[in-house]
């Protein structure tokens, strides 16, 4: 989203409990090493006084599979680079940019393709199920889910708001009504843009509920009262105790996006998107806000046999200008494949009209792009907002 405009003044690195370290996940204490199998885009020059790129972090190459890094302490207060910018994939736009998309309208559908909002599909029915043993998502809206897994509930991205900051109103109604949601255990947060981090839906959440954010993020919930905020860089990962002794593994990956809130904190804080892994194994990939780019095999490599890709294919025209931040549809299908994904779940559509492309065309081409690849039809869980679906056991 590229309209934002709330004033605030948290642009201060975080606390660090005094003898931690302070190395980079990405560096060689700690990162586990991998050989990419693709080119990654040549990284922009970092800015002065940013910390500098690892090779954990270009995509370089890093040589042969690994476990994984050890978890980090939940709620741990840790220092970070008071800038990210090194971690673009892409320039941002201009000036010049942004007054061509003022001048062209570019960044609303046309009355005509307005009407298409009625047909965009709804099916709110009542949450499955959910034990330990199950993994289930339900599509309340947007880059908001509702994820069960390891006998948890995860939100993702949670905006239970009508109205955000900077754009026009939801065009559909949440898929789920707040007060239908199981206890949250939870929440995992992309990026600090309004359309993925509402004040007004966090406000709604129980203080102790676990939060986790990209680095440079946890002051955000911290000074609204939440009392485990875990922030993590690129390839960090925490774990969360289950209800019965298990535990669920949560990782932070990379995205081709970036971060801003206000006029004077653009890249204070990273972004990305969330890995999730139960005992047994099943993995769920949140994808957050991102655009095309060699990440996802790289994710692919590291977080082999992921069982839901949760892929962003809306808000992508116009493509000079969104293109490096939002996938299309059919950019979306490639990096299914690329990360490895048994299925793909749509989101990022339907919900806020943030761009130029009639209401139903990502769900239209996101069809026509899976059914090309010649994979299973359902194995695309296009789901309707409010929808439900539960993962089936790996073959």
């Amino acid at each position: 989203m590229l309209t934002e405009h709330e004033t605030h003044t948290e642009s201060s690195p975080q606390s660090q409990p005094e003898g931690s370290p302070r190395n980079p996940p990405g560096s060689s204490q700690q990162q586990p090493r991998r050989r990419p199998l693709d080119r990654p885009q040549s990284p922009p020059r970092a800015r002065a006084g940013s910390r500098p790129r690892t090779p954990a972090r270009t995509g370089e190459d890093t040589g042969g599979p690994q476990a994984p890094p050890a978890p980090q302490p939940l709620g741990a207060r840790r220092l970070w680079p008071r800038s990210f910018a090194d971690r673009l994939t892409s320039p941002l736009p201009g000036v010049r940019a942004l007054a061509r998309v003022a001048r062209e309208g570019a960044l609303r559908p046309s009355s005509d393709a307005l009407r298409e909002v009625a047909d965009i599909p709804r099916e709110p029915g009542p949450l499955p199920g959910a034990d330990a043993a199950t993994v289930a998502v339900t599509w309340a809206g947007h880059a908001s889910w509702i994820v069960r897994i390891g006998g948890l509930t995860v939100l993702t991205d949670p905006v239970w708001s009508r109205r955000i900051p900077g754009t026009p109103a939801r065009v559909t109604p949440v898929g789920v009504a707040w007060e239908d949601l199981p206890p949250v255990d939870a929440v995992v947060i992309s990026h600090n843009h309004y359309d993925h981090l509402d004040a007004a839906t966090v406000r709604r959440l129980p203080r102790d509920t676990h939060v986790f954010v990209p680095a440079g993020l946890a002051r955000w919930f911290r000074k609204r009262g939440f009392t485990s905020v875990t922030d993590l860089d690129w390839w960090e990962g925490a774990e969360l105790p289950g209800p019965d002794g298990g535990r669920v593994r949560v990782d932070f990956v990379p995205a081709h996006h970036w971060s801003r809130r206000t006029l004077t904190d653009t890249c204070r804080s990273l972004w990305g998107g969330w890995m999730l892994t139960e005992e047994r194994g099943r993995r769920v990939y949140f994808a957050g806000d991102t655009g095309y780019g060699h990440w996802f095999a790289e994710i692919g490599r590291r977080f082999p046999g992921i069982d839901l890709a949760l892929l962003p294919i809306g808000a992508y025209e116009p493509r000079w200008m969104l293109g490096p931040v939002h996938t299309s549809p059919e950019e979306a299908v490639r990096a299914c494949e690329d990360v490895g994904a048994r299925a793909m779940a749509p989101m990022h559509w339907g919900t806020f009209l943030l761009s130029g492309e009639p209401p139903m065309e990502p769900l239209e081409r996101v069809r026509a792009a899976w059914a090309g690849t010649g994979r299973p039809r359902e194995d695309l869980w296009d789901l309707p907002v409010g929808a439900s679906r539960v993962l089936r056991e790996q073959r």
